[in-house]
């Protein structure tokens, strides 16, 4: 069977074979070939060691401790660029639950394949003869969609406690299940996942969540219980019932309004802001006798700190973690266009930033849909969208011309007076008219003209611009309100 592997991959086979060594593409690439993936990176394994690698192949570097050489290809593409070629190895135990104590090169592919995690990873492709080597039945897991471990599942966990995080991870990637004694190994094993970096933590969750299916993936993690490794305070919303406008728990809610950014293919800090925008309501609930229902005061404020804590404990980076603890804290921004002013439109741009607003409106679409309600964005929404760009939008006034009032005083040694005002204004409408003529040098020969006319025939161009403004707003407005189908 021919299987399609850029022209630099298989080069990087062909030369070693030709040098005499084997060589296989493996792992991930050979999964993803199979499935009808387009491989994000490719992998060759051989019987050469690193030194004999780098003979073959000069222009490479080795800086690791697992024998892994980078090939350098010359491509144009990242994908392509650098090719990982890695001896044969057998590992031996892992005292740590993460790494090997001792890797030793191996000369056998069987070997090698036998310390790997999963047998969907288990599988190795000669492209020069589309040969696979497959003795764990990866192929027939594929099929089946499945996630199994190479061999007894609670000796793979215990060798590399990360490996239970991985399998949720191909879940959400891959839309696969989990065999069921891989499943009760995670459960049996989740403890080990304490010992994990919380780097190597937050990484898998990053995957997760920039994935298809978060939902589902961290789901399963909590009923396998890993869940509290990845994050904790999560957990805490499990069965926590919420007021009438929701019909999910806390944590039902937290999951659907992830899944939702993931739905609309929106940013990662969107979908990272859905997972804990909420994660506070179960210490921030109170029953209101008067409403008959539960209220979450300042849940909102809570939350951003709580989640602070929670990303600076995976360590992710400052830039992330700010601008995410934004979004939490002001997610419960008040949207009704018929009981707020443009100014406080203004007032929440300024608190989250021009460069975050619109994440914060599609982070309070996914928290619309996260309730169980089946309207993305109903009128009233769609209204305060349209007074978000209003409100962002450069106004239409006399700042925008090369002149202001200082520089006619200085330059034509004019007083103060409603004349400044008028000459202004008759600028702005030249200039509506053609934006080219918006230059130093042209409009301080046409103020010279504008100050030497008569007051009143002046004040009459004066006030034709002011309408002429005035009307150029409304258009732009109009426009606005077209756009969001609210007028």
């Amino acid at each position: 069977m021919h299987y399609r592997v850029p022209e630099e991959v298989s080069r990087v086979g062909k030369d070693l074979r030709g040098a005499g060594y084997e060589a296989y593409l493996v792992g991930g690439c050979v999964r993803d070939l199979l499935i009808g993936r387009e491989p994000k990176d490719w992998d060759i394994t051989t019987n050469a060691t690193p030194e004999q690698i780098q003979g073959v192949f000069p222009d490479s570097f080795y800086e690791n401790d697992y024998g892994t050489v980078g090939v350098k290809t010359g491509s144009g593409d990242e994908r392509t660029a650098i090719i990982e070629v890695t001896p044969y190895r057998t590992e031996s135990a892992y005292s740590d639950r993460r790494r090997p104590d001792k890797v030793e090169f191996g000369t056998s592919l069987l070997e090698d394949l036998a310390r790997r995690d999963f047998t969907i990873n288990a599988i190795a492709l000669d492209d020069s003869k589309g040969h696979l080597v497959d003795p764990y039945d990866g192929q027939k897991d594929i099929k089946d969609m499945i996630v199994r471990t190479v061999g007894d599942p609670s000796e793979r966990f215990n060798e590399d406690a990360l490996r239970m995080l991985r399998a949720v991870r191909f879940v959400a990637e891959l839309g696969f299940g989990i065999d069921g004694n891989t499943a009760a190994a995670i459960s049996e094993n989740s403890k080990h996942l304490s010992g994990v970096s919380r780097e190597r933590v937050r990484d898998e969750l990053v995957r997760i969540l920039n994935s298809n299916q978060p939902m589902n993936a961290l789901v399963l993690a909590q009923q396998l219980g890993i869940l509290v490794f990845i994050a904790p305070d999560l957990t805490r919303g499990i069965g926590v019932e919420q007021n009438q406008a929701h019909s999910y728990d806390v944590f039902g809610h937290l999951m659907r309004t992830m899944q939702h950014a993931a739905d609309k293919n929106w940013n990662f800090d969107i979908r990272l802001a859905g997972l804990f925008h909420d994660v506070s309501k179960p210490e921030t609930r109170r029953w209101s006798d008067e409403k008959k229902d539960w209220t979450f005061h300042g849940h909102e404020v809570v939350g951003s700190r709580v989640t602070k804590k929670i990303l600076e404990d995976l360590h992710f980076s400052r830039e992330t973690t700010e601008k995410v603890v934004k979004l939490v804290r002001w997610h419960m921004f008040f949207s009704d266009p018929e009981q707020i002013t443009l100014s406080a439109v203004r007032r929440m741009i300024k608190n989250v930033g021009e460069e975050n607003i619109w994440d914060l409106l599609n982070l309070r679409i996914c928290d619309r849909i996260g309730t169980g309600r089946p309207k993305e964005q109903p009128f009233r929404f769609r209204k305060y969208k349209a007074m978000v760009e209003q409100a962002l939008r450069d106004p239409i006034s006399v700042s925008m011309l090369k002149t202001d009032g200082k520089r006619i005083m200085d330059l034509f040694k004019e007083k103060p007076g409603p004349k400044i005002g008028y000459t202004l204004h008759a600028l702005l409408e030249e200039v509506l008219d053609d934006p080219d003529r918006n230059t130093e040098e042209y409009i301080d020969k046409r103020t010279k003209e504008l100050l030497s006319m008569p007051e009143d025939a002046l004040k009459k161009l004066g006030e034709a611009g002011k309408k002429r403004r005035e009307a150029a707003e409304d258009e732009e407005i109009k426009q606005i309100m077209e756009k969001h189908h609210v007028c």
